[in-house]
């Protein structure tokens, strides 16, 4: 068999594996795509002829392709937010269904998390934690030492994994939480308003609508209204912790692009604050709750 046909076809062999990776390292089925199909440009373009583990050399350049990509994304997260731009989401032709299956299937509030590391961070972690990929073959991809590689991916183990110790409040507030986020997801007015004390406040910073200034909106009644009419952005809403308490959080196209804080009075939700600012979201501590 001609070498290029022999890497084509250890290639389609490969590529459910190749597009987990891809997806887990960017969060987003049409990137990870996109991914799979800037890498196989290259890996047509280049001399196979000494691979002897096309599986790992595969995931290699798939790897370093997400890499170079979470960089690039990195650096325009920088220039929004210096311009104090509100991003704009890439129109991508994805199945939503498959999305949210896939997102599901790996754990929609740890594609959230992983969205908050750094590139490197996210490499050494997603390579090793969920690939089994040993650091001396990861260390290379980020110009790193095989010890330094164990170290971000341990800082990044402790920030995806930074749990609280359970408390009484804590379950409570978790199951509140997670109640909020099924009546939204179902559009169950009434049992979302169950949850929320009736003089409830609920804080929007300017970039959540967008509008010209933060939105305020007080009583039961309003605020679930207005969660009713964001049913399409609950099902890319994972429950997370934020700053050490049970919040939510959503993504879309790999980024995570809104969070939401809630107080308490009881078992009753008394404020929320929904944060969609650059700066706000970058000064979060977000880690996977495990309720």
């Amino acid at each position: 068999m001609p070498e290029r046909d022999w890497m084509a076809a250890q290639f389609e062999e490969h590529r459910p594996r190749l597009r987990a990776v891809a997806h887990r390292m960017l969060g987003s089925l049409g990137e990870a795509d996109d991914a799979l199909q800037d890498a196989w440009l290259r890996i047509d373009r280049a001399d196979t002829s000494g691979v002897e583990n096309p599986g790992g050399w595969l995931t290699t350049v798939v790897a370093r392709v997400c890499l170079n990509l979470l960089r690039a994304r990195e650096a325009r997260r920088e220039e929004e937010l210096a311009a104090d731009r509100i991003p704009a989401a890439a129109a991508r032709a994805v199945d939503p269904e498959e999305e949210v299956l896939l997102a599901d299937s790996v754990g929609l509030a740890l594609l959230i998390v992983l969205d908050t590391l750094a590139p490197a961070e996210r490499l050494a972690f997603v390579l090793h934690d969920m690939f089994q990929v040993p650091f001396d073959e990861i260390a290379p991809m980020i110009d790193k030492t095989p010890a330094t590689t164990r170290q971000l991916a341990s800082r990044a183990r402790r920030r995806v994994k930074g749990a609280p110790a359970p408390t009484a409040d804590a379950s409570r507030r978790h199951r509140v939480v997670h109640a909020y986020l099924a009546a939204t997801r179902g559009g169950d007015f009434d049992a979302l308003l169950a949850l929320l004390h009736p003089d409830v406040v609920l804080h929007a910073d300017r970039a959540v609508v967008p509008t010209p200034e933060p939105v305020l909106v007080r009583g039961a009644r309003p605020v679930a209204e207005g969660a009713m009419a964001s049913l399409g952005r609950a099902r890319s809403a994972a429950l997370v912790l934020v700053d050490g308490e049970v919040g939510m959080a959503m993504l879309e196209e790999g980024r995570l692009r809104v969070l939401l804080r809630f107080a308490f009075d009881g078992d009753l939700i008394r404020e929320i604050d929904v944060v969609a600012e650059q700066e706000q979201l970058r000064k979060a501590q977000v880690a996977v709750t495990e309720g």
